[in-house]
């Protein structure tokens, strides 16, 4: 069983551009930043543009050292399901339950 980590309330904000690692700036007010899910492990995440339609959804690894997120797959993206290569100015990067992977029986 492959263990993804999750917790309530992570965003953070990033400017990095193209399509590699994203460096995480700081958590965004009221929030907890990316260390809540830990060094080393696996979260869903998505990271969306401030200014633009750009935006990605996927999994990624959280790296203490340099508070990095490696972008290590892509589930849905405004770029048909690919790496989005990210223009320049804020993004909001942040944990989420993906569409695709939760599993609905019965009823709410």
């Amino acid at each position: 069983m492959l263990f993804r980590s999750i917790a309530d309330r992570v965003k953070e904000t990033t400017t990095t551009t193209s399509t590699g690692t994203v460096t995480l700036a700081g958590a965004s007010l009221g929030y907890q930043s990316f260390s809540a899910i830990g060094d080393g492990n696996t979260t869903y995440y998505c990271i969306a543009s401030q200014t633009t339609s750009e935006w990605e959804v996927g999994i990624g690894t959280y790296t203490s050292v340099g508070t990095t997120l490696s972008r290590d797959t892509v589930l849905a993206s405004s770029n048909s399901g690919s790496k989005v290569v990210f223009s320049a100015g804020t993004k909001d990067v942040f944990v989420t339950q993906p569409a695709e992977r939760v599993s609905v029986s019965g009823t709410f």
